[in-house]
C-alpha cells in the first residue's frame, strides 16, 4: 500500500511539474480565474446600463421635455436628439438601441384627456437590453406622464400594500450571482481541461510509453492526475474567492468555504475522471477542443446555473440528474449563497461521490484498454 501511495504522489509531482514547463496552460489557469472572474462579475449582459437611447420630439413641449430628462446615465446614455430621416439610420448603423418618437400635440391631447400613442423603435438583435430597456422606458413615460397630469408625484393608495423582501441579495447585484457563478463553471472547465491537455500531451511527447515500461499501474497513473491537477484547480479556486471575488469585486460569501471546497473536491474526483475519458476517445488537442465543446455546453447551461432546473422539461431534468454538475451547482449555491451547512448539502455529496467513482471506474477501464494497445 505505501508503495502504491508513493508512485501515486511522483506521479502527481511529475504531472505538477509538467504543467509548471507549460507557459500556455499556466496563462489559462491565471486568466479563467482572475480577470474572467472580474469580466463576469462587472459585464453582465442582461443588465441595463448605458442604453443608447434616442428621442425624436415633434411635440416640443414641457411634458416631452420632462420626459426626455427622464433618461440619464447609468441606466440611459444622455439622450440625443434627432429628425425623423435620422431614425432608420441610427438604428441601422447601431448607433442607437432605442428610438423614441413623441407625437405632434401629445400634451394637448393628454390634457385634453385623450389617449396619444408613443412609438418606441427597438433594435432588438440587442436582445437582453431591448428586453429590459422596453419596460423601463414605459414606466418612466408613465410616471412622468402621471406626475404631469396630476401636478404632483405620488400613486394611488391601494388596499394592501406588497412588501417586498430579496434575500441574499437585497440589492440585487448582478456581480454577486455572475462572479460566483464564473467561478463554479471555471472548475468544471479548467479540470477537464488540464487533465485532459496532460495525458494528450504524454501521447504525443511520447512519454505514456515510458510510464508502460516503469513499475506502475494504470490505476497509480489515473489517480496521480487526478489528484495533482484537481489541487491546482483547488488552489486556484480558493485564491479566486478570497482575493478577486471578496476582495476586489467585494462580494459576500455567506458560507463557509472550507465546505464548498470539500464539495468541489468530489466534484472535480468526476470531472479529471471525464477529462481522462475524453482524451482517451480524442487523438489530438484539436479532437479534444471539440469533444470538450460538446460535452460543456449542456453541462453548463442545463445544470441549474443559468436557469432553474424546475423550469426545464422533465426529460431534461432526469437526465442531468446524473451529471456531477447539476449536483455541484446545487451544493455551491446553497453554501455561498445561502450560507448551508453539510445538514442542508449531504445528498449532493453523496450523488457526487457515486457520479465520481462510476466515471473513475469507466475511464479506468478506458485507459487501460487505450494503453494496452499501446504496449
Amino acid at each position: 500500500m505505501l508503495r502504491h501511495l508513493a508512485n501515486i504522489y511522483r506521479l502527481g509531482i511529475k504531472e505538477l511539474w509538467s504543467l509548471w514547463r507549460d507557459p500556455m496552460m499556466l496563462v489559462l489557469i491565471a486568466y479563467t480565474f482572475t480577470l474572467g472572474i472580474y469580466v463576469a462579475g462587472t459585464a453582465m449582459p442582461e443588465t441595463l446600463h448605458k442604453a443608447p437611447i434616442a428621442i425624436q420630439d415633434e411635440d416640443e413641449s414641457t411634458l416631452s421635455t420632462r420626459i426626455t430628462a427622464a433618461f440619464y446615465p447609468p441606466q440611459f446614455t444622455a439622450p440625443v436628439r434627432v429628425s425623423n430621416a435620422e431614425v432608420d439610420p441610427g438604428l441601422d448603423s447601431g448607433q442607437f438601441t432605442f428610438v423614441l418618437v413623441i407625437p405632434p400635440n401629445f400634451q394637448r391631447d393628454v390634457l385634453a384627456g385623450k389617449a396619444p400613442q408613443l412609438q418606441l423603435n427597438v433594435d432588438a438583435t440587442r436582445m437582453s437590453q431591448a428586453f429590459a430597456g422596453s419596460g423601463a422606458i414605459q414606466q418612466i413615460v408613465v410616471g412622468e406622464v402621471n406626475e404631469f397630469v396630476q401636478r404632483y408625484r405620488g400613486s394611488a393608495v391601494m388596499p394592501v400594500e406588497l412588501v417586498t423582501r430579496a434575500r441574499f441579495n437585497p440589492a440585487l447585484q448582478p456581480s454577486w450571482f455572475g462572479s460566483l457563478m464564473e467561478v463554479i463553471n471555471n472548475i468544471t472547465m479548467l479540470s477537464i481541461i488540464l487533465t485532459g491537455a496532460a495525458l494528450i500531451r504524454e501521447r504525443e511527447h511520447g512519454t505514456i510509453e515510458h510510464l508502460l515500461v516503469m513499475p506502475v499501474t494504470p490505476t497509480e497513473i489515473m489517480l496521480a492526475k487526478v489528484w495533482s491537477m484537481a489541487l491546482v484547480v483547488l488552489l486556484a479556486s480558493l485564491i479566486s474567492l478570497t482575493v478577486v471575488i471578496q476582495g476586489v469585486l467585494r462580494v459576500p460569501i455567506e458560507g463557509s468555504i472550507s465546505l464548498f471546497l470539500v464539495g468541489a473536491t468530489l466534484h472535480l474526483f468526476a470531472t479529471t475522471s471525464m477529462g481522462i475519458f475524453m482524451a482517451t476517445l480524442a487523438r489530438s488537442m484539436p479532437q479534444f477542443g471539440l469533444l470538450m465543446m460538446l460535452t460543456m455546453m449542456p453541462l453548463q447551461m442545463l445544470s441549474g446555473g443559468m436557469t432553474p432546473r424546475e423550469s426545464m422539461p422533465t426529460w431534461v431534468q432526469q437526465v442531468m440528474s446524473i451529471a456531477p454538475t447539476t449536483h455541484f451547482t446545487e451544493l455551491s449555491q446553497a453554501i455561498l449563497y445561502r450560507g448551508a451547512g453539510l445538514e442542508v448539502v449531504w445528498q449532493s455529496f453523496f450523488a457526487l461521490l457515486v457520479i465520481g467513482a462510476v466515471l473513475f471506474a469507466l475511464s479506468l477501464r478506458r485507459f487501460r484498454k487505450t494503453i494496452g494497445q499501446m504496449a
